[in-house]
């Protein structure tokens, strides 16, 4: 409802936002500044530490995340979220399985991590398309636009989190 404050102590604690990113930096340092008056509130400070946050963190973020095309496992709150998230993007179609398959080994080896993007509501050819563009970006482009993807993935999550 608007005007209840989240805090740490009604629902909002460290071990529920890492299930929304799994940085423990950006979790503690988004802890630290609630409480907050609403979601805008919580959604802000968490843009604004994932802004801030060293590389390192973001790639400890990106761990949790499964391939895109690839069905996380496990029964907790982010495998579930991840599975809903990718849920558009799923294909019965084998040649675009396969080429996002192969597109996400080409995109690991030349950036080291995971690709990432709010698949949420995308088709799969819209995924296959922007795993595609991205694979054009230098190492400073594609770092923004993981920062860039995160933050859409995180505010998502964090709405669901507390129910809004």
């Amino acid at each position: 409802m608007p005007g209840d404050l989240i805090t740490t102590t009604d629902g909002v604690d460290t071990a529920d936002l890492l299930s929304c990113c799994a940085s423990r930096r950006w979790a503690e340092q988004v802890v630290a500044r609630g409480p907050f008056a609403d979601l805008d509130d919580l959604v802000t400070a968490s843009a604004e530490v994932l802004a801030g946050l060293d590389w390192s963190d973001v790639l400890e973020a990106l761990a949790a995340h499964p391939r895109i095309g690839e069905r996380a496992g496990g029964a907790d709150r982010e495998s579930g979220w991840s599975r809903q998230e990718q849920s558009a993007a799923a294909t019965a179609d084998d040649r675009i399985r396969a080429d996002l398959i192969e597109g996400n080994r080409v995109y690991e080896q030349r950036f080291g991590h995971v690709f990432l993007v709010c698949a949420t509501g995308l088709p799969a050819e819209a995924v296959l398309a922007a795993l595609r563009h991205r694979l054009t970006n230098d190492e400073t482009e594609e770092r923004r636009a993981v920062r860039g993807e995160l933050a859409k993935i995180v505010e998502l999550r964090l709405g669901k989190l507390v129910g809004r």
